[in-house]
């Protein structure tokens, strides 16, 4: 028992040692969100759960915005809005209740007739409620979507500006202002989008404060005379990882607080984007585009309060236990199995256990946070709730059958023909769990070639997948036999995506290349498989084979 004893508190220690080390907190220039320093202006937008603007039903109640207002009143002093459809014309006069200013935005696109009518209204709200909206965007990004010609949205600000008594401006992200600079004359100042995350050439998040003030820096000089308002920055707290941009709770405050500090020095105004995370970007730009805002969409909370200490995993120590718990049970199924077994496995056997305790230990925590953000819809709470169970079944049942001596089964022993199929009912729930996790990955897989940019990357649970899997059919595989059809044809899909992914994302990217490796690791595992007798008939052969092997290397 001391090989296993030994190992056991290896893995339990690398498992703490390791969520230790994900659960470090981050110390930053300031406070992201400080009440006592509040915000200069922050992007807000009212929709919550199912709400979206693209329904045009859709009117926000007044005592909803009223109670979101109520919130950023004690950590901003403005708001920007983009639009003033879905019931958000009422922003104004709420606005004015909780003590807040407005940039007022209008949403402008091909419709003309609809965009007249929507500047001749925000025209007359910000006359009505002077003092509270003190500039008019006209338009967001009009010119980047290709929704309007530069003459004519010209014309529309002007029209504007020829009926208010505030500034009013139009904001695009800054290189379409260096590509169209005659937009310069008709705004009373540059409001510019500043979305590192989503440049072509991301900066890493440390980096990320300085590149935008540098960028801004170059556009003073290009527009002498004009006040460049940051109106859009920020960085993602959840998603996928963009070349070396990392998206994370921890990146996304020090972004906060560096650039806010960069204002506070250099004097220049910023409006945060965003208020509130947004779940229906969700639908249209991934996990990574509902995860902007300072608050969280569920409870309305801010994800940094002042004074608490900011890291990636707020809960790790629940996650930390749930891992350790399930490393007691992979390492409690391998000494259950043998108890009806009349050999000890060797040293190698033991080791596999490990491996497999070890990675499921510390990555579950990260599955079920993956689990928690990244699932959207009914659908994908159904496939991402299917994988982390099967990547929880992995271990227990590769353990199981790793210690019974059985071999990985072949897809056949599971699907093929009545006569074929396995009559044992745990090397079924084997074969099953390795079926889905092949059409899991294989669906993912393809999902990242044909539509990449907004997919996640499943990296944790598919590692706890696989690496039980693998280390089964190292130990256990049959040493003859032809490969299996299906087994070689998924193993080349998985492999070919993989180059793609990898060359597609970059070097850069760790999660890109660490899910396409554990692609070819799965590859390869299926590889391993081989026809000929049911896995009933191969287990004791393997048993005896293995186990012999094993005690005679400790002999030697």
């Amino acid at each position: 028992m001391r090989t296993p004893l030994a190992l056991f508190f290896v893995s339990i220690g690398c498992i703490a040692a390791a969520w230790w080390w994900l659960a470090s907190p981050v110390t930053l220039v300031r406070a992201p969100i400080d009440p006592e320093a509040k915000l200069e202006c922050v992007s807000y937008a009212p929709f919550r759960g199912e709400q979206t603007p693209h329904n045009p039903h859709l009117i926000v109640s007044p005592e909803q915005i009223a109670e979101d207002l109520g919130e950023l009143a004690k950590v901003t002093k403005c708001i920007r809005t983009y639009s003033i459809d879905n019931g958000l014309d009422k922003v104004p006069e709420l606005a004015s209740k909780a003590g807040l200013k407005v940039l007022l935005g209008v949403w402008i696109g091909r419709d003309r007739a609809k965009n007249v009518l929507l500047i001749n209204h925000a025209v007359a709200l910000t006359n009505d409620n002077p003092g509270v909206v003190t500039s008019l965007i006209v338009g967001s990004e009009v010119l980047l979507r290709g929704e309007m010609t530069v003459s004519d949205l010209r014309e529309f600000i002007r029209s504007a500006k020829s009926r208010v008594h505030v500034p009013v401006t139009y904001a695009d992200v800054w290189e379409f202002w260096l590509r169209y600079r005659e937009m310069t004359a008709d705004v009373d100042f540059v409001t510019v989008h500043f979305l590192p995350y989503w440049e072509d050439v991301p900066p890493r998040a440390e980096d990320a404060a300085a590149h935008v003030d540098e960028v801004r820096k170059q556009l003073t000089v290009a527009f002498p005379g004009k006040e460049i308002l940051i109106g859009e920055t920020g960085w993602p707290s959840q998603g996928r990882m963009r070349e070396v941009a990392v998206a994370s709770r921890i990146n996304q405050a020090r972004f906060i607080a560096e650039i806010l500090e960069r204002a506070r020095v250099e004097k220049f105004r910023v409006n945060l984007f965003e208020a509130y995370d947004e779940p229906w970007k969700r639908k249209w730009e991934g996990t990574v585009g509902g995860y902007w805002g300072v608050f969280n969409a569920g409870e309305r909370q801010l994800k940094y309060p002042a004074g608490v200490a900011i890291g990636n995993y707020p809960l790790w120590k629940w996650q930390m236990a749930g891992g350790l718990a399930l490393c007691v049970l992979i390492f409690l199924t391998a000494g259950l199995t043998l108890r009806r077994r009349p050999s000890s496995p060797g040293f190698s056997s033991w080791m596999a256990v490990a491996i497999s305790a070890t990675t499921s230990g510390v990555l579950l925590g990260v599955g079920i946070d993956k689990l928690i953000y990244e699932s959207f819809g009914f659908d994908g709470w159904l496939r991402q709730g299917a994988l982390l169970a099967a990547a929880i079944a992995a271990p227990l049942l590769s353990t199981q059958a790793l210690m019974s001596g059985r071999p990985v089964p072949v897809f056949l022993d599971i699907l093929g023909p009545a006569e074929r199929r396995t009559q044992t009912f745990m090397t079924t729930l084997l074969g099953i769990t390795l079926i889905a996790i092949t059409l899991t990955s294989v669906e993912t897989a393809l999902g990242l070639v044909f539509d990449g940019r907004w997919r996640d990357f499943p990296f944790a649970t598919l590692t706890m997948a696989v690496v039980p899997f693998t280390t089964l059919s190292l130990l256990s595989h049959p040493r003859s036999g032809a490969r299996p059809v299906a087994e070689v044809v998924f193993a080349g899909l998985l492999a070919l995506a993989a180059v793609y992914i990898g060359f597609n994302e970059g070097v850069a990217n760790w999660q890109s290349l660490w899910t396409c490796a554990i692609y070819l690791l799965l590859g390869f595992t299926l590889l391993q498989v081989r026809e000929g007798k049911s896995s009933e008939g191969k287990s004791s052969e393997l048993q005896s084979e293995r186990w012999s092997n094993e005690a005679s290397g400790q002999l030697h």
